[in-house]
């Protein structure tokens, strides 16, 4: 079933869900929503599964026009959300006629906002996924981000007869700041104790080198031991390579398998999906926790997702 025709495709609009596991060790990256906090509550709000696949805006938003009626949300980074040119809000279930027109403006805080469409986007899945990795040119809608003139699919499903919204408190704010916890990483060892208070104790800036891949920083330079390569290893999100500039890159959820730089740290889970919201010039600044802290934050990440769906505010 055609949900939307595709007038305007945004900057970068990909079709993403929790992503591709279990085929790593064939090179393959997780990929999937840069925020799943945000793609999670958008799909709750129109009652769809919390992995669903969504849409996922970056910075300049699409316009699209719907070809039947169906419904909406809209979570994450804020933007202005229009039906018809009229402002809508975000966060709450959306009805939609066919011939409706959808449109966003530019992100005004934050990075990415999700789409979900009751129901669910409809393509098939490659290895376990819909989400799109365009460097390797697989998954969404031929492995690519959109373009004019798109038809976006979604599943049969009935209707909500109560929509909801999400109460203010669960709501992020984004304003260019990011706090991130983080554990030492498998190769702190090969930094010395005035790089490691270096990273731990300054600020960096998300640099215009900063995609899906990972972001490179820009800030006091973390000074190793000796050499600044190892022989390639797992990446996974979250983990943060120091090279020879000494200049850290925080790898995101479409970089490569593995990698030849020595990782200072390792982001946890939470703060990884909270980075999807980064953007150029925005501050970023990491302090240390134990293993033990790291479970119990994690722990309460998946408490917190697992009980979003009963905070929701059901209206008429």
């Amino acid at each position: 079933m055609k949900v939307f025709q595709v007038l305007k495709p945004g900057l970068f609009t990909t079709i993403q869900d929790m992503g591709r596991y279990g085929y790593l060790k064939y090179g393959v990256p997780i990929s999937g929503a840069m925020d799943t906090f945000s793609l999670v509550a958008a799909n709750l709000l129109v009652a769809n599964n919390p992995d669903d696949a969504c849409l996922e805006i970056t910075l300049i938003g699409p316009e699209l026009q719907a070809l039947t009626k169906t419904q909406i949300a809209a979570a994450g980074g804020v933007v202005s959300l229009k039906i018809n040119e009229q402002r809508v809000p975000m966060w709450q279930t959306l009805e939609v006629q066919e011939g409706d027109i959808i449109s966003f403006g530019k992100m005004e805080s934050g990075c990415r906002t999700y789409l979900s469409i009751r129901g669910g986007i409809n393509i098939p899945p490659v290895l376990g996924s819909r989400s799109t990795y365009v460097r390797g040119g697989f998954g969404g809608i031929n492995g690519r981000q959109l373009k004019a003139g798109d038809a976006i699919e979604g599943f049969d499903a009935p209707l909500l007869k109560v929509g909801y919204s999400m109460p203010e408190k669960p709501v992020p704010k984004y304003n260019g700041h990011f706090d991130v916890h983080v554990m030492l990483g498998p190769q702190a060892d090969m930094f010395t104790d005035k790089g490691i208070n270096t990273f731990l104790s300054s600020q960096y800036k998300v640099t215009l080198e900063a995609d899906r891949m990972g972001y490179r920083l820009e800030g006091p330079a973390i000074e190793h031991k000796a050499k600044a390569e190892i022989v390639s290893d797992p990446l996974l999100p979250g983990a943060v390579q120091v090279p020879k500039s000494g200049k850290p890159i925080i790898i995101m959820r479409d970089a490569q398998t593995t990698g030849g730089y020595p990782k200072i740290v390792v982001a946890i889970t939470h703060d990884v999906s909270l980075l999807g919201q980064a953007k150029p010039n925005d501050i970023v600044e990491f302090s240390k926790v134990t293993t033990q802290q790291a479970q119990e934050k994690i722990h309460e990440y998946y408490e917190f997702l697992n009980n979003l769906s009963g905070m929701l505010i059901e209206k008429p």
